[in-house]
């Protein structure tokens, strides 16, 4: 009788230590690592990293950025009502998107919308190819066709810090005909839906419609972007081009 006491006794003992390791890790569980004050587990940062992907760019626009593009400038605008943004340019080796260079900006001095209209002062959102280039100046080192013209300049009876908006542009190929110089008047979905955006100098303030960056900025990028990596712009407020509807 005392051995088989004794069993039963070790049995419930064993038993007992089971049912509470059990207790302990399913607290664990709702916890998260280190909930166990008295040994607590190193707690891990974790990133999610989409090396494949233009970053903050949700599907709906990832998706429209062609296959064969190797570059990418994203302008990544700071509201939907707000003049103020970052154009970042990224170039892809392999399958991986790297961050080359960024700059402040300015869009639309009303922001952006995915319906442009002339005269609204916002930025179309969308991603469009960039295949023409041109301006007032000489010729910097453009990959892109250039076609320099005084045509290009601002009218001056414009403010006297406007002058020099378009003394390097990049056509932003949204109604225009590509293959032609930026300030070709054609407009293939009417004249109504606006056009004649370009990436252009900035005069410290938002624009008509157009993205604008320091002569800087624009002298890089027009010795940068090539027609053979294929480069577009993905522009838009935060927001929007994060949408993945």
């Amino acid at each position: 009788m005392r051995n088989g006491g004794a069993w039963r006794a070790m049995a419930v003992t064993a038993a007992l230590g089971s049912l509470l390791t059990s207790l302990t890790a399913c607290d664990g569980a709702r916890g998260g690592a280190g909930s166990d004050v008295g040994n607590p587990a190193p707690r891990r940062s974790v990133t999610t990293v989409h090396p494949t992907r233009i970053p903050d760019v949700g599907d709906r626009w990832q998706r429209r950025i062609p296959a064969d593009s190797r570059q990418v400038v994203a302008v990544y605008g700071d509201g939907k009502d707000s003049p103020d943004s970052t154009v970042v340019l990224y170039t892809r080796h392999g399958s991986t998107w790297d961050r080359v260079r960024s700059w402040p900006a300015h869009n639309g001095k009303r922001g952006w919308t995915t319906d442009h209209h002339e005269g609204d002062n916002r930025s179309p959102v969308g991603v469009f190819t960039l295949s023409d280039a041109g301006g007032v100046r000489t010729d910097p080192g453009s990959k892109l066709p250039y076609t320099r013209s005084a045509a290009f300049a601002a009218p001056r009876w414009w403010a006297k810090s406007y002058w020099h908006d378009f003394d390097y542009v990049i056509a932003i190929d949204y109604n225009r005909v590509e293959g032609t110089p930026p300030n070709d008047p054609t407009r293939p979905l009417g004249d109504a839906k606006g056009g004649g955006i370009w990436l252009h100098m900035d005069h410290g303030s938002g624009t008509s419609a157009c993205v604008s960056v320091s002569e800087s900025a624009m002298g890089y990028l027009l010795r940068t972007l090539d027609p053979d990596r294929h480069p577009v712009v993905v522009m838009g407020d935060r927001a929007e081009l994060k949408d993945s509807r």
